[in-house]
C-alpha cells in the first residue's frame, strides 16, 4: 500500500478522530473507508448529452447511415485549386 499525506480542515480532522474512537479503528482506516464509500460514479459522455438525443426536428431519418450524402461540404477532403 502506498502512503500519501493529505491536509484537511480542523473540523474534518475532528470528525475523523471522533469516528475512529467510536468505531475503535485507526484514522487511516476511517479515511480509506470514507474514500471507497463516497466516490461518486463517473458519468459517461452519453449521460451528459442524453437529453439532446432526438431533440432536433426536421432531420432526415437516414442521416446516420447516409451522412456523406447530406454533408457535401467536403470536410476532410483536399480542395481543388
Amino acid at each position: 500500500m502506498k502512503a500519501i499525506v493529505v491536509r484537511v480542515p480542523d473540523d474534518v480532522a475532528a470528525q475523523i478522530e471522533a469516528e475512529a474512537r467510536a468505531r475503535k479503528m485507526s484514522k487511516s482506516d476511517i479515511v480509506r473507508d470514507r474514500l471507497t464509500i463516497t466516490q461518486p460514479p463517473v458519468p459517461s459522455s452519453l449521460d451528459d448529452i442524453a437529453d439532446l438525443i432526438g431533440s432536433v426536428d426536421g432531420l432526415p431519418a437516414d442521416l446516420s447511415s447516409n451522412h456523406k450524402r447530406y454533408l457535401r461540404a467536403g470536410c476532410g477532403r483536399k480542395r481543388s485549386r
